[in-house]
């Protein structure tokens, strides 16, 4: 069974499971524009909450994640969500409580239907946690945009201290960073002060304008550009292995030499700092310097091909018509 077929069959099963209200709210037809909706703020989206479900289809709806990304993805996004109780915890603490933190408020949606033949796609949002999917003819064509964050990025007290819920995002860049000479850290630190947030935003297209470049994997030695390498396939990782496969072979195709990563702020630990990995196709972009450099987000953007709008640009060339 391809990774396309599996996903179809998981979300087959979870909206089997739903009323016809709740089927309603969970469905979108494809060319809706609440496809291109993408926000990892907290807040309402579009879609049928874990709130709204039962035991069983919450068990169904969790099932599609495991389904739909790799087993570290998915438990990552598992982390994020029991993330949500902690967070309310420490904020009431402070007296800085602002926004609802509850692991049920997070939304499925399904935009067109799995069963007609027609491209169709899925999508799971909530504070923290973007992820979509883009299926056409039989093929996941589109895994990004994808954004993954952690507040706390570290637990600080409590049953789980010392837990993280994003690891290798800040781990493998720092090995990175280490392992550049001064001549090359020269260029690779574009600014001793870190932005406040990631610069692409949250649009349905990256905001490319304020993108750092930092070094070329030219200048880099061979096992600085592993590292490098490592890096990026660490994002696409939280895909399945054959999507991400697919989407790393795309990137080589594209050339690697004119991928750049620059870093911004401190190297030392635990203070604010930022780093973008750029690439003729793609962008990576990761900021941890909110509520004291313990708080990560981490996107991940297909320059060509962000909502599979590429593969469907072909897939229409074909001659098949947009779905409704």
């Amino acid at each position: 069974m391809t990774a396309a077929q599996a996903l179809a069959k998981s979300v087959r099963a979870w909206l089997d499971g739903l009323d016809v209200g709740q089927r309603a709210k969970a469905t979108f037809p494809f060319t809706d524009p609440e496809r291109f909706a993408w926000d990892y703020r907290p807040g309402p989206r579009g879609g049928l909450a874990l709130a709204d479900m039962s035991p069983d289809q919450r068990s169904a709806a969790l099932s599609v994640v495991a389904t739909a990304m790799s087993a570290r993805g998915a438990g990552e996004v598992a982390s994020i969500i029991a993330l949500e109780p902690i967070l309310g915890a420490l904020e009431r603490e402070s007296g800085q409580s602002r926004f609802e933190r509850d692991p049920e408020l997070f939304w499925y949606s399904v935009f067109g239907d799995p069963d007609a033949g027609a491209p169709w796609s899925w999508r799971i949002g909530g504070h923290h946690v973007a992820i979509q999917l883009t299926i056409a003819d039989g093929q996941i064509v589109g895994s990004a945009p994808s954004f993954l964050g952690a507040n706390p990025a570290v637990v600080p007290s409590g049953a789980s201290a010392g837990s993280r819920a994003l690891t290798g995002e800040e781990t493998l860049a720092r090995d990175l960073v280490a392992a550049l000479n001064p001549e090359q850290r020269a260029i690779a630190i574009v600014d001793p002060k870190a932005p406040p947030d990631i610069h692409s935003g949250n649009g349905a297209r990256a905001d490319v304008r304020a993108i750092p470049s930092g070094i070329r994997h030219d200048d880099l030695t061979p096992p600085q550009q592993a590292g490098l390498e490592t890096l990026i396939r660490h994002y696409l990782g939280r895909a399945r292995d054959d999507v991400a496969a697919a989407e790393w072979e795309r990137i080589a195709d594209a050339g690697l030499g004119e991928i750049t990563f620059a870093w911004a702020g401190p190297i030392e630990p635990r203070r604010g700092h930022y780093y973008a990995v750029r690439g003729p196709r793609f962008l990576v972009e990761y900021d941890n310097t909110q509520d004291g450099a313990n708080h990560i987000h981490a996107v991940w953007r297909d320059l060509t091909n962000d909502w599979g709008e590429d593969a469907l640009a072909a897939h229409y060339r074909l001659g098949h018509a947009p779905a409704g």
